[in-house]
């Protein structure tokens, strides 16, 4: 019985990611959800951007701890290690219905594009959201999302890391989902002043979390992950990778 509803948990943390991350393709997009990043219009600019400026840091916040291997060992300390990414991504997806949820527009419009320029802008959209979704698929998409660990401990199978793979995506740049990230927050027909604060402080974090990203995938990986890190550019296909090397440590913690 525990281990259907360690599995269960995994599936309720699966479905209810896929539901908050469509609806986050809706909200920046200002597509067919009731609430998105340009509805209504904040009280004062002021507050406005305090509680948006303090929704994004719970956001980068709970991401680059939970993250991080030391509070992975902790957090198994106290529930099963099947349960550990399922309650990342369970936690993750509910930080992230409240960033939506309680988001301030600041509806004042910076650019408005029409016509082919506006169709190339949603195209690209479209396209950074795809990137996302196909490069979780290159990385297996049930294991960065609990499903599997879920799984295998269902069936009693030991829960094994991945091999470093770098497929596809992989070879032309090191964080392809961050680069679709940033491609849809930023390319839209319209934005507006709460889109680009959104947009930069997603950004922002995004950089700052990769930095944090690489040391762990160092010192997981050592040799294998500083070789790639040299010939991988970052995010932009066809620039030099890494000039500067992080520094290898013992395989103490496992991203």
């Amino acid at each position: 019985m525990a281990r259907v509803a360690i599995f269960l948990y995994s599936v309720v943390a699966y479905v209810l990611f896929l539901a908050v991350f469509l609806y986050l393709v809706a909200f920046v997009g200002n597509l067919w959800v009731p609430k998105s990043i340009d509805t209504g219009t904040a009280p004062d600019l002021g507050s406005a951007l305090i509680v948006n400026l303090l929704l994004i840091s719970l956001f980068g916040l709970q991401h680059s701890v939970m993250a991080r291997p030391a509070f992975k060992r902790w957090l198994t300390g106290f529930v099963p290690a099947a349960l550990e990414r399922s309650t990342f991504v369970l936690v993750a997806s509910l930080v992230l219905a409240l960033v939506m949820w309680q988001w301030r527009a600041i509806p004042t419009t910076l650019w408005q594009a029409e016509g082919p320029v506006a169709m190339g802008l949603w195209a690209m959209f479209a396209l950074g959201w795809g990137i996302v979704l196909l490069s979780t698929f290159l990385i297996n998409h049930f294991d960065l999302f609990g499903l599997r660990q879920g799984y295998l401990n269902l069936v009693q199978r030991a829960i094994t890391p991945l091999p470093f793979r770098t497929t596809l995506l992989y070879r032309l740049v090191r964080h392809p989902i961050m680069l679709g990230f940033l491609i849809a927050f930023w390319f839209t027909p319209q934005m507006t002043v709460g889109h680009l604060l959104f947009a930069v402080g997603m950004s922002i974090y995004i950089l700052v979390g990769v930095k944090h990203e690489e040391r762990d995938l160092v010192q997981a990986l050592g040799a294998d992950y500083i070789a790639y890190r040299r010939g991988t550019p970052a995010f932009i296909p066809g620039l030099p990778g890494a000039s500067e090397d992080l520094p290898a440590q013992p395989q103490r913690e496992h991203a």
